[in-house]
């Protein structure tokens, strides 16, 4: 009987296995209470106080819900279009530019829903999302991203991105889909009183993100920082992506891109960057010491073929590192336990077999949590939120394997049984309860055949 005037507690309770992220022991599994963890239980015990109910947990392998830092809703509207299916970056982007201005706010709102739905379903709780496209009638792209965020029941950072540098001016993006600043700072400020939550368990963040070197001119950059600082909100940007970024920062600007990131105050500790491939020692030195934090998107920059991000040099000089699907038409999917596996394999070609499977595990949890600033979420301890992942390695796929975290990576996992956000279960036995895919499916592929047409 549960005691009164004390919130229900649930022991979910010994796991096949468990990765915390941290030193501590899980292996009794943890008890969830008020939406946070309440205890965790070490192999072999009972929890300290009482239980009101249990969850048996032992064909799981317990984590916490993966975290995704970089990624552009949008463009699950876009995925595998033949066009660009074998493009680098920027005939990537000079293609789908057009398509992406037809953007209309119905077809917003299914490619976030099939967005979320995607990650959700892979264990993923809280998701960064990069929006930068406001075409005419697109004003409210923010506001109905949060709207669909509330009713998944996830958590996510919301960039308010932005594109000032037109083809006209020397930029990539067409003159249709580019903003004026005065818009962009206004919009900004709107979004940040209307939706940005601070604390413990926040559900909703606000960050501010031109979109990048190419698209926008350092008067939005700079003005983008003032605003962060003013409101302490977070900056987020692409950077260092490919060769070509590099050469039109030095061609424009005349400087390399950290020292383009440093002219315009983004050298700090509020800013996390998309991809972060292409800097040299120095570089990287500089940006450990500012603190400055890098989303890693393996699976993106293996298909653009942009490069290999120096994960393990940017972590040792004290870069927060965490892991991003990126947008769905480089990707092309939005799975991040697929993400972390990519990772692992990505980082072993570059550093050698001996980088672990926990390693990679902790860029999609812990690290990422760095990544958006976080310290409520990402790792199993207790008083932290009780978002968690619970993957049942039962397939035919892990059928001979014995070790079941290394499994998750090793024999490729792609889907959760269980997942919890703040307390409350937003994906059981493997669905999402209430969400009709069949019908969200059919609807998210006329939208997207009607973008492509035009």
């Amino acid at each position: 009987m549960a005691h009164p005037h004390t919130p229900s507690r649930l022991w979910i309770k010994n796991p096949l296995a468990v990765f915390t992220a941290n030193q501590l022991d899980a292996g009794g599994g943890l008890v969830v209470s008020g939406g946070k963890i309440a205890e965790l239980v070490p192999a072999g015990h009972q929890p300290s106080t009482h239980w009101d109910s249990t969850f048996d947990a032992s064909a799981h392998v317990l984590m916490p819900g993966l975290i995704n830092t970089h990624h552009h809703f949008y463009q699950t509207l876009t995925r595998a279009w033949g066009p660009v299916a074998n493009a680098p970056l920027f005939p990537w982007l000079q293609n789908l530019y057009p398509v992406w201005a037809r953007l209309s706010p119905r077809s917003l709102e299914l490619a976030v829903e099939v967005a979320l739905a995607e990650l959700l379903l892979s264990g993923c709780t809280t998701a960064a999302d990069h929006h930068y496209l406001f075409p005419a009638g697109m004003e409210d792209a923010i506001d109905i991203e949060a709207g669909v965020v509330r009713r998944m029941g996830m958590r996510a950072t919301l960039t308010r991105g932005s594109m000032t540098l037109g083809e006209d001016d020397g930029g990539l993006p067409p003159r249709t889909t580019v903003q004026s600043p005065e818009v962009i700072l206004a919009d900004s400020e709107r979004l940040i009183r209307a939706y940005h939550e601070t604390g413990d368990g926040a559900v909703i963040q606000i960050a501010l993100a031109p979109c990048s070197p190419f698209s926008v001119t350092k008067e939005i950059m700079a003005e983008s920082a003032a605003m962060a600082e003013r409101f302490d909100v977070r900056l987020h940007t692409h950077l260092a992506e490919t060769i070509d970024e590099e050469d039109f920062c030095q061609s424009m600007f005349g400087l390399r891109t950290v020292d383009y990131l440093e002219s315009v105050g983004w050298l700090g500790n509020r800013t996390w960057l998309g991809h972060g491939i292409h800097f040299n020692d120095e570089e990287i030195a500089r940006l450990g010491a500012a603190g400055t934090a890098v989303a890693h998107c393996p699976t993106s920059n293996m298909r653009l073929a942009s490069g290999t991000a120096r994960v393990l040099e940017l972590e040792a000089a004290g870069v927060p590192v965490g892991l991003g699907v990126d947008g769905s038409a480089s990707n092309d999917a939005s799975n991040m336990i697929l993400e972390a596996r990519q990772a692992l394999y990505l980082q072993r070609l570059r550093y050698g077999a001996d980088v672990p499977v926990e390693r990679a595990l902790g860029w999609a949890t812990r690290g990422s949590a760095a990544v958006l600033g976080r310290s409520d979420i990402g790792q199993l301890a207790p008083g932290l939120q009780a978002d968690l992942a619970l993957f049942k390695p039962d397939e035919l796929r892990f059928s001979g394997s014995h070790d079941p975290v290394a499994a998750l990576l090793l024999c490729g996992a792609d889907r959760a049984d269980r997942v919890m956000v703040g307390g409350q279960w937003r994906v059981v036995d493997g669905q999402i309860p209430g969400l009709d895919v069949a019908g969200l499916i059919a609807e998210h592929s006329a939208a997207a055949r009607k973008l492509v047409a035009g």
